[in-house]
């Protein structure tokens, strides 16, 4: 009599995934690419679809929406969460207690902090303390992270509810703009609120008009300043770090699922379903304007909606890559998510020097090789593969930028 053959449980994933790596080397890679200038090369050839369709995604929405470029900032987050389970069980394994790892985490979250203020100060005579840079609004919930990182999952979906709700609620409550509110004081135009702005119970999350808003006309002149603070000309505002926050928690849970017993095949599954769970829920949240979609103040829809777009990348990256072995293509991004940290800091401080000294050096002519109005492509795709090259030199001497 022969005993019927069960299938042993799936082992936990290995203690670093090269999809992690591949997606966030996507991210960083979509935000690096800023420097080939695709806006520029639309004006020029205005007939093409092709570029226009390119440069609207490497652009920012103005309020609600959504393009491709306005998913940097949610996937970076959401992979700082995504990361956190395999950090703690790699801290454990070497002996580390959790006293040690919570005092590194506290650290760590104020250099993010005062690393993205000093990356915003960056060209200015004086320190700009604002923090709406992305890794300000990280640092910021990073040590709330890491608490619930030790945390059950069931405590972990209770927080991420609790910040939704309550984020929504603190915008609900909040008086609507009087009929005479001076836009123009806090750089609303007209123009723009006849395009952009938001109606009904939507405009509780008006620009420059909201909770959030009010809250940094307090607390942004604690700091010294300039001149007084009066709005941010984009509408970033600083409590966006508590629903980016509940991002990084959504990636804390996916994580989690990543170092499960669960099945690759599960995994995946679960990355769909919950990814498309919550992009129709924050799709609904806008159309049925209980809580428009806006990556600028983050709002809870916004959280959702992005947040079912990381989850699918994710369970793209994470099939593809490390379920399929599919892995050489991915290498060149896998370079780029193996060093993120530099990678940030090449775009931010190196690209100007570098764009600049291209010219100097080569002149303008290579770069018109395709004609005049492909001049900013080509000059950006020269400056990008030099980007890319300093971080591979780095990835082979294993020269690893960590906070």
């Amino acid at each position: 009599m022969t005993t019927p053959a069960v299938a042993a449980p799936a082992a936990p994933a290995p203690s670093r995934l090269a999809s992690i790596d591949a997606y966030r080397g996507f991210v960083m890679f979509l935000m690096m690419a800023e420097v080939l200038r695709l806006a520029r090369v639309a004006q020029a050839v205005p007939e093409s679809g092709v570029w226009k369709f390119l440069a609207w995604h490497q652009t920012h929405v103005p309020w609600v929406g959504c393009t491709l470029h306005d998913l940097i900032q949610p996937s970076f987050s959401f992979l700082v969460g995504v990361a956190l389970p395999f950090s703690i069980a790699s801290r454990a394994a070497r002996g580390q207690s959790q006293a040690a790892m919570t005092w590194h985490a506290v650290g760590r979250a104020l250099l993010l902090v005062l690393l993205g203020v000093f990356l915003r100060s960056t060209g200015t005579t004086h320190t700009n303390w604002t923090f709406e840079d992305t890794l300000s609004q990280i640092g910021l919930g990073y040590g709330f992270l890491f608490a619930l990182g030790f945390q059950s999952r069931r405590v972990q979906w209770g927080a991420l509810a609790a910040i939704l709700v309550g984020y929504w609620a603190v915008f609900a409550l909040y008086p609507l703009p009087a009929a005479d509110f001076d836009y123009a004081r806090v750089g609303v135009t007209q123009a723009w609120l006849e395009t952009n702005g938001l109606q009904g119970f939507a405009a509780h999350w008006q620009k420059n008009s909201n909770a959030a808003w009010a809250f940094d006309t307090w607390f942004m002149n604690l700091f010294e300043r300039e001149r007084p603070f009066v709005s941010n000309r984009g509408g970033y505002v600083t409590l966006s770090f508590i629903p980016t926050l509940a991002t990084m928690i959504l990636g804390l849970l996916a994580g989690g699922v990543l170092r499960s017993a669960r099945f690759p095949a599960e995994r995946m599954r679960w990355f769909a379903v919950a990814g498309l769970a919550a992009l129709a829920a924050g799709w609904l949240l806008g159309v049925t304007g209980v809580c428009p979609v806006v990556k600028r103040i983050w709002t809870p829809a916004w959280t959702l909606f992005s947040g079912g777009w990381c989850l699918l990348l994710l369970a793209a990256f994470y099939g593809v890559v490390d379920v399929w072995q599919r892995q050489r293509w991915a290498f060149p991004l896998i370079v780029i998510g193996a060093n993120s940290i530099a990678a940030y800091l090449i775009a931010h401080l190196f690209e100007p020097f570098i764009l600049k000294n291209l010219l100097t050096h080569l002149g303008a002519g290579p770069f018109k090789v395709f004609g005049e109005a492909y001049q900013p492509f080509t000059h950006g795709a020269v400056a990008l593969a030099v980007m890319w090259l300093l971080l591979y030199w780095m990835y082979r001497r294993k020269v690893w930028l960590k906070i």
